[in-house]
Formats: structure tokens, sequence, C-alpha cells
């Protein structure tokens, strides 16, 4: 949903952009050391200290949003920077998750490890009917859009996380929620390539 808004971010991006343009390193750098910081977010999730491991991944995504924006700004963006930031992405979501393998979460239902996994599954997914629809020509621009895409589900992830410093069982109900959405953007994402598809066909 976040990214069909993305206009409304555009602002506090070019500000952002020219804030940190100053910085010694280049976005592709920057991109990399969102997934160093990914990375002590994890070392915090397995010694059980989720404020630090809170921080640290906050700083991981907030490294995300930045090289974007200073790579525009600068006006060097460029399509390896991208490819980068999306495999990035990737390693930064999935070593958070692997990291909430570590928590002595509850089980509700099912074990925790497994909604985890459906969070993974299913943001894999969300990615994959994306790129495959592109590969396939079965649509011409990007697709877009689904209940849950990259943005929210970081977020909501980040919360699930604050949530899990007062209760396990909060943290536990928030991850179930975030597996069953992430899975039906996966479907949304699905189904709107074979719509957009067949209308192209007509």
């Amino acid at each position: 949903m976040l990214d069909l808004h993305r206009n409304l971010f555009e602002g506090l991006e070019r500000r952002l952009g020219k804030i940190f343009s100053f910085l010694p390193i280049t976005p592709n750098q920057c991109t990399l050391i969102s997934v160093l910081f990914a990375l002590i977010s994890l070392y915090f999730l397995i010694k059980q200290n989720l404020i630090l491991a809170i921080i640290f991944f906050i700083i991981a995504g907030f490294l995300d949003f930045v090289d974007g924006a200073v790579a525009r700004y600068k006006n060097i963006a460029t399509e390896m920077g991208a490819y980068l930031d999306t495999i990035a992405d990737r390693y930064v979501e999935a070593i958070l998750l692997f990291g909430m393998l570590f928590l002595s979460l509850p089980k509700i239902l099912l074990p925790s490890y497994i909604w985890i996994f459906l969070i993974l599954f299913g943001s894999i997914l969300t990615t994959y009917a994306k790129a495959a629809a592109k590969e396939k020509d079965l649509v011409f621009q990007e697709l877009k859009g689904g209940i849950l895409s990259r943005g929210e589900r970081i977020i909501l992830l980040i919360i699930s996380l604050i949530l899990g410093i007062f209760n396990f069982f909060w943290m536990a109900y928030l991850l179930i929620i975030i597996a069953i959405l992430t899975n039906f953007t996966a479907l949304q994402r699905i189904l709107m390539a074979i719509r957009i598809n067949k209308k192209t066909e007509v």
C-alpha cells in the first residue's frame, strides 16, 4: 500500500537526500552497511536483547531508505544500485526473521517457527510474483500494490518486536497476522498479473 503513495514521501526523500549527501560513502556502500546493521540486530536477538535489536534494525531500515534518497538527490542512481538495494532488502528482512527464531515465542495454533517461515515464504513469493510477471512479459510496468508490501511488513515486524519487549504472546499474535496478510498480498499480485494479462490479450 505504501508503494502506491510514494509521492507522499518524495518531499521527505529529497530532504534526506540533501542532508545525507555529504556522507563520504556511496549509496551502494550505504546499502551494504544496512545489511551489517541487520546482522548486529541479529546478534542482539540471539542474546534476547530486544531493545538493542530494535534500535539496530531501525538503523538498517533507515539506511535502506537513505541510500536511494542520496542516489536520486546526487543524480547517480543506477540499475546496479537498484538491484543491490533489492537484494539487500531481502537479506535484511530474512536476517530479522531468522533472529526471531531464537526468541521463546509461544505456540499459537502452530509453532512460532512455522508462522515465521510463512512470513518469509510470503515475502519471497510477493517479490517473485512481481519479478516473474515482468520477466514473462505479462505486464509492461512493475506490479505494485497489495495489502501488505515490504514497507508495511517491515513496520509491522518492528512493532512486533516492540510488543515482544512487554509480552511474547502479543508479538506472536501480530506475527500470525503478518504471515496471513503477507501471503494474501502474494496472491493479490498473482491475480493482478493474470488480470492485466487478460486485458492486454483482448
